[in-house]
């Protein structure tokens, strides 16, 4: 048996992937070459799209005379193979198990990388809207402060409580969207997968770098009525009600409105 390592000359690695394993390869392996660090192999595929079927070893390529257990040779009544001949074969079984593994991992990128693409073809829109709904209720609460809000208190207030609603509204918008982008992370975890910045950008979108995209048990309301402080809409909620908790407490301590309309 193989241990966890072991070595292959290039002349068996040549006739592992061109003699014994041709015929199982995945279809789409363009390349094979030692890793530059001469530790292992490194396998090239044509680009996976992610609608293809999941890349599996072809069934009971194990019985193909030139992979085939020690066994399987007397059962067939083939003569009985040399000592280095079942050691090529069990390179050769271990080298078909590893390329179908590397083909699995990019498989399960490109599936992430083409779920993106159909979730997240508004998210960008969403996020500016939620941008241009903030700097409204920041300009609006700010404005509060200004001499000139004086004379308008009541209307003031009221432009503020609008803006407040819009940034929310917006806030929850974009989180929708957001929620779908996590779970579709969430759904394509696996120990090699991509970064999530990282197959975002794959799927077309560089600017995602800047989305707020919470974990995929962080949306919707608690039982309180309340958003996850994580996510977006949680964030617009708390800073709504720390501009509302402070227009009030002006309000008390002034004990009437600094200006009438």
């Amino acid at each position: 048996m193989l241990g966890e390592t072991f070595k292959v000359t290039a002349d068996e690695l040549q006739e592992i992937f061109t003699v014994r394993l041709a015929p199982h390869l995945p279809a789409n392996l363009e390349k094979v070459e030692p890793h530059p660090s001469s530790w292992g192999i490194t396998y090239t595929f044509k680009p996976f799209t992610g609608g293809e079927a999941r890349p599996e070893e072809p069934e009971r390529s194990w019985e193909d005379p030139k992979l085939a257990y020690r066994h399987l040779d007397e059962e067939a009544g083939r003569p009985e193979a040399s000592e280095d001949e079942y050691d090529l074969r069990e390179k050769a079984r271990f080298f078909l198990s590893e390329v179908y593994r590397q083909a699995r991992i990019e498989f399960r990128n490109a599936v992430h990388v083409a779920q993106l693409k159909a979730v997240a073809k508004d998210t960008g829109a969403l996020w500016k809207a939620h941008g241009q709904a903030k700097q409204a209720v920041e300009a609006a609460y700010a404005y509060l402060r200004d001499p000139a809000a004086s004379t308008e208190w009541t209307a003031a207030v009221s432009r503020l409580v609008d803006a407040q609603d819009a940034y929310l509204a917006a806030a929850i918008a974009f989180d929708l969207s957001a929620q779908e982008i996590a779970e579709v992370h969430h759904r394509n975890f696996h120990e090699y997968m991509l970064g999530h910045d990282e197959a975002l950008v794959a799927a077309g979108y560089p600017e995602a770098k800047g989305w707020h995209i919470a974990s995929e048990d962080s949306y919707g309301k608690d039982y309180r009525g309340e958003y996850d402080r994580h996510t977006t809409a949680g964030q617009a909620q708390n800073l709504i009600e720390e501009q509302d908790a402070h227009v009030a407490k002006v309000g008390r301590l002034a004990g009437a409105p600094a200006g009438t309309d």
